[in-house]
Parts: C-alpha cells; sequence; structure tokens
C-alpha cells in the first residue's frame, strides 16, 4: 500500500528573469493572477488536496512571499473596525493557508538547477514521498492536479510526472515521456523524457509540465548528481536528470492531467492567465468582454 503523501515543496528561488524587469523588485510568485499572488493558486491547490506540511524554496529577496501568508491579526482588526468586513475576512482566510497547510520557509542552498530545492526540502522528509509543484503555474480543473497526482501514486506506489496532450510543433518547449504503456484513465508507464525535441523526433504526443510526485529513490538520484557536481562542478542539477536515471531501471508514470494549464513564466503566458481568470470571474468577466468586443470593432463601427 503506497504511502499516503502529506507533504509538499514549491520551488520559489528563482530570478524570474524573463519577466524583466516586472519582477526587479517583485517575486514572480507575488504577481497576480486573477485577485491572488500565482503562488497562492499553488498553496490553495495542495491544501485542497488534503497536503499538511508545505515547504516553500526561497532565495533572497522573496520575503513578501512570507508577508502575504503571515497572519496579520493587528490588519484584520483595523479592517472590522472600520466595517470592512469582508475585507477582513479574505485577509484572515489567507493566513489561515499558511496553518492549514503548515507553510514553512527554507532558504535555497546549492548548485543551480530546479532539482536543488528539491533535495534541500527532503532531508527534512525522511524516506516519505513529497509532491513538487512550481510556483509559477496555474491548473483550473474540476479536481486539482495535486490531487490527479496523488491518486495515480495511491495506484503505483512510483513516481509520477503530471502530462498533458501538446501540439506537436510546440515539442521543443517541453520535456517529452517516452511511453511504454497506457493503462488508461490518463495513467502511462514511461521510461524516461526526451528534453525539448524537434518535432519529428517526439517520442510521444505529451508534453511534461509543472507538477511531480518524488519518491525517495528520486532524491536518491538528486544527491548522487550533487556528490558529482561538487567533484567536477559543471552543469546544473535538475529533475528530469534524475527522474531519467532513475527510470532507467525503475518504474515510472505519467498522469494525463484532465483541465487547463496556465504558465505565467513569461509576458505572454503571464497576460493569458490574467486574460483567462479576469474572464472567468462572474463580477469582472461580463464587461471586460464587451470591452473586448468593442476595441475588436473597427473604428468606423461596421
Amino acid at each position: 500500500m503506497a504511502t499516503t503523501i502529506r507533504r509538499a515543496v514549491i520551488p520559489a528561488a528563482g530570478l524570474g528573469s524573463r519577466l524583466l524587469p516586472l519582477t526587479k523588485a517583485t517575486p514572480k510568485e507575488m504577481l497576480p493572477v486573477g485577485d491572488k499572488p500565482v503562488i497562492e493558486h499553488t498553496v490553495r491547490e495542495l491544501v485542497a488536496s488534503g497536503i499538511t506540511d508545505i515547504t516553500i524554496v526561497v532565495s533572497g529577496g522573496k520575503g513578501l512571499i512570507q508577508d502575504h501568508f503571515r497572519p496579520n491579526p493587528a490588519l484584520v482588526a483595523q479592517l472590522r473596525a472600520d466595517g470592512k468586513a469582508a475585507y477582513a475576512d479574505a485577509v484572515e482566510e489567507v493566513g489561515e493557508l499558511s496553518r492549514l497547510g503548515h507553510i514553512t520557509y527554507l532558504d535555497q542552498h546549492g548548485p543551480y538547477g530546479n532539482g536543488t530545492p528539491v533535495l534541500n526540502a527532503a532531508r527534512n522528509f525522511g524516506d516519505e514521498p513529497m509532491l513538487v509543484l512550481w510556483p509559477d503555474d496555474v491548473f483550473v480543473a474540476e479536481v486539482p492536479r495535486a490531487q490527479q497526482l496523488i491518486r495515480a501514486y495511491e495506484a503505483t506506489s512510483c513516481p509520477v510526472l503530471a502530462l498533458m496532450p501538446m501540439d506537436p510543433a510546440d515539442s521543443q518547449r517541453y520535456g517529452v515521456p517516452v511511453v511504454r504503456e497506457d493503462l488508461d484513465e490518463g495513467l502511462l508507464r514511461i521510461t524516461g523524457l526526451v528534453e525539448k525535441p524537434k518535432p519529428q523526433d517526439a517520442p510521444s504526443g505529451y508534453a511534461a509540465i509543472g507538477g511531480y510526485v518524488i519518491t525517495p529513490g528520486i532524491v536518491d538520484e538528486l544527491r548522487e548528481q550533487t556528490e558529482r557536481w561538487y567533484e567536477h562542478r559543471t552543469g546544473e542539477i535538475y529533475l528530469t536528470d534524475a527522474i531519467n536515471a532513475y527510470a532507467g531501471s525503475r518504474a515510472v508514470y505519467g498522469q494525463v492531467i484532465q483541465g487547463r494549464w496556465y504558465d505565467t513564466g513569461n509576458p505572454l503566458a503571464y497576460l493569458t492567465a490574467q486574460f483567462a481568470a479576469a474572464l472567468a470571474d462572474p463580477e469582472y468577466g461580463p464587461p471586460l468582454r464587451r470591452l473586448a468586443a468593442e476595441l475588436d470593432r473597427p473604428a468606423d463601427g461596421r
């Protein structure tokens, strides 16, 4: 029987260089999508999926993340005294996420690469599996993406990657899984990932997107990569490299996620996520749709 997943890691130490100068003073994780910072969408997804221990791995200049989730009783009291109960409730609820998810923060140390924050956090997790979600992804799904990944892990007791169908022309933007077996309901046995292949070389029609269930075996691979890095001091520590090494001899699965994925890591993707969130809002959506129609209309009104 699979161990219950109760821990998650959110790597949030990146510079957000693709969004400069917007991210010069504001962490990319704190940019709003709808009425919430993008990282709050990830935290809410984890809490809604039953995760009770969330580690956010940060670097310098990320204090706004902690400020956002930190309870602020003084502000809540002031808002209630001013008769602004709805705002007080909203502020209080965000602070409550920190308790429900038992959010802790960890400074990133070690070689560059997205595997390092996972290894940093894993030192406190023992032999427990963990979820890893990036803080610049937003998923809109009836069943949270994290919950879909947890279910796949419970069915397999093996590492799981979040997958989505992709346009073959986009293969050079993603890691593309090598699919060995389709087990129905979106669960695929995979034997590795090919990073950013040309369309004609893509081994499948799926893209590996943000979301992993990581087991102790993957952590061991990350640890070995890091030890080799300290010997030679070249390259970076990537989570996909560890997964590939593990998949060479042991089972790894992919779960095709049901839902819509919004990446916010570059200007167009961020604007797309903002636009979609605004249109989906019951209050703001209708006037914004009217505005879009007006702007799309020719200047002469025809």
